[in-house]
């Protein structure tokens, strides 16, 4: 399984640089910390919505 491996990149890194928690991503985008998850390990691939 594998989403868009920059997608998927690009979240984990800016997270990273922002110091959240996938909890705190979660939060701020108004979704499930297992989605943050899901997305970062390519499982999901958000919606274009979503995405932006």
């Amino acid at each position: 399984m594998g989403g868009p491996p920059l997608l998927k990149n690009t979240i984990k890194v800016q997270r990273a640089v922002k110091d959240w928690t996938q909890e705190e991503l979660a939060r701020r985008i108004g979704v499930t910390r297992k989605t943050v998850n899901t997305i970062e390990n390519g499982i999901y691939v958000p919606s274009t919505v979503l995405a932006l």
